[in-house]
């Protein structure tokens, strides 16, 4: 839902479609919303026999800070910073930002049976393809609805409360 927003930004700050820019930014954010949950899951997993017992409790932690973080943003003022979203640099920090938080669901993954890299092939593969294909939605509605869309639709309470729910359902499965 970050890279969604974010793109729905762009797209309203550019007001056209630069196909290799809107591409470049979609791949970008694919990208990195798949390296972060490996990179989570291989730092967690070389320490999991130390936090097994607490595993459930560090993926509700994790996923309810994260939900109540997206959902507090959700209801703040947004502030247009003066960015040009086409250049590749604003892109990396862009993809870099948004994916921060998927580190916790490479976590996640960890805490919840996802022992092997090679279970992780077919999650990661869909957390990339719907970010790059979220990315392109939304800078393509963006360019179309502008303003509209930002104001009408808040993406980060709906995916807060999302991630708050796994969090619980987590929590709940471990405890009883």
């Amino acid at each position: 839902m970050d890279c969604f927003t974010v793109s729905v930004v762009s797209g309203v700050i550019t007001r056209r479609n630069q196909w290799g820019s809107v591409l470049r930014m979609a791949f970008l954010f694919g990208f990195f919303q798949a390296l972060m949950p490996l990179a989570g899951w291989l730092v967690i997993h070389y320490f999991q026999a130390s936090v097994e017992a607490y595993d459930h409790w560090i993926a509700f932690g994790l996923l309810a800070f994260i939900g109540i973080k997206m959902i507090r943003d959700a209801f703040s003022p947004e502030e247009q910073a003066h960015m040009d979203p086409t250049q590749l640099r604003t892109q990396l920090l862009l993809a870099l930002a948004t994916s921060i938080d998927a580190l916790a669901v490479g976590i996640s993954l960890s805490c919840t049976g996802y022992e092997a890299l090679g279970q992780l092939s077919v999650p990661l593969l869909v957390i990339g393809l719907v970010s790059f294909v979220f990315s392109m939605a939304g800078h393509l509605l963006g360019v179309r609805f502008g303003e509209v869309v930002a104001r009408r639709w808040k993406p980060e309470l709906v995916g807060g409360i999302i991630l708050i729910g796994i969090g619980v359902k987590i929590l709940l499965e471990h405890l009883l």
